[in-house]
């Protein structure tokens, strides 16, 4: 945000930082709990570990309430993106093709990769709960996947992205890992580039 305002983007981009601390007590939340998120869908809570996730739900709902043109999410979110694809580039699903050839443009330019992964209705299922309207989780397989399902529920009717930057996001020395010199060890910043290049993209058409 603030390399967005110190370069004078001609565009409206407003900035959301949902936060959660998984942090226990008498009152937290419990396995089978159900929850209304912002905008009045419930989710059935399977685990509670999964909080980050019940937040950006949140967070997605208000957005949508802005009118905004797309919406770009980038989360922490899951081991199974940084399992499939380790640190060399964020799980990206997408439900727009205009935004999904704007990222992946961002991306080849500034070197920040993005792999899309799918989301196939198929994968709906998993995260089908009898009590709510979704699960938080989907179970042991697909994790990544089923993340972005459940985080689709509350994007939809507006073009949305949401990267999984488990990966990337923070940099391990290790012998079979190459670094960018820009890339010291520890946390990378991993999708500031990507987003200002797409932003300054994207005020030019």
């Amino acid at each position: 945000m603030l390399a967005a305002a110190r370069l004078k983007f001609p565009l409206n981009v407003v900035a959301l930082a949902p936060l959660a601390e998984n942090m226990p007590s008498g009152s937290a939340q419990k396995p089978g709990d159900i929850v209304r998120a912002f905008g009045g869908k419930t989710i059935e809570v399977i685990n509670t570990d999964a909080e980050g996730r019940l937040v950006l739900a949140d967070a997605l709902g208000y957005a949508k309430t802005l009118g905004p043109q797309a919406i770009v999410d980038l989360a922490t979110l899951t081991g199974a993106a940084k399992v499939a694809l380790g640190r060399m580039a964020s799980a990206m699903f997408v439900n727009d093709a205009a935004l999904r050839k704007r990222l992946q443009v961002a991306s080849e330019a500034v070197s920040e990769r993005v792999w899309e992964m799918p989301l196939w209705p198929e994968y709906d299922a998993q995260i089908k709960s009898d009590s709510a309207d979704v699960k938080n989780v989907g179970g042991p397989s697909a994790g990544a996947v089923t993340a972005a399902k459940f985080l689709e529920k509350f994007a939809e009717g507006v073009p949305w992205a949401h990267l999984d930057i488990a990966g990337p996001a923070w940099i391990e020395a290790a012998p079979d890992s190459p670094k960018k010199e820009y890339l010291p060890t520890g946390a990378s910043g991993y999708g500031v580039r990507l987003l200002v290049r797409m932003l300054r993209d994207w005020t030019s058409g």
